[in-house]
């Protein structure tokens, strides 16, 4: 099999914002106070510039209030980054990454819209099973794409 290489271009802030809209894992990485970045794999939604990653009662956890939300508390400031890797097609790679900043109190709307959003994104959350939702507002976005291909 051929493998290609492809080249890799910077994509445009909104090409950046409809990936990241348009998935749903990708893997948070908010900032311990001593270890530094705290990255974690999650399902998350998007809703207009606010990405949601429920705290959710499917997976079993020690404690409902997760290390991820103490340090947003302690420091607001967060990225999620998403990707699409094809180890035999390299003109398909992509990733985007987000800036984030912690919303403590977001509107309740943007709350059932990013709830709904997570229900869509996996089966596992059907029911809505979160404690709660935490709210990131998208301060900006980046990312790179092989040049012509989606992924």
């Amino acid at each position: 099999m051929a493998h290609d290489h492809g080249s890799l271009t910077p994509v445009t802030p909104d090409e950046a914002h409809s990936r990241l809209a348009a998935h749903s894992h990708g893997v948070l990485a908010t900032i311990h106070p001593d270890r530094g970045p705290d990255p974690v794999p999650v399902v998350y939604g998007v809703s207009g510039d606010v990405v949601g990653i429920g705290v959710d009662t499917v997976k079993p956890k020690s404690a409902t209030r997760l290390r991820r939300e103490r340090n947003l508390e302690s420091d607001p400031r967060a990225s999620l980054l998403v990707e699409h890797w094809d180890a035999d097609d390299w003109s398909r790679l992509w990733w985007v990454r987000a800036h984030l900043v912690h919303v403590p109190d977001p509107p309740r709307d943007v709350v059932d819209d990013l709830v709904r959003r997570l229900v869509d994104a996996a089966p596992q959350y059907a029911d809505a099973p979160f404690h709660r939702v935490l709210a990131l507002r998208i301060v900006s976005t980046s990312g790179w794409a092989a040049q012509g291909r989606d992924g």
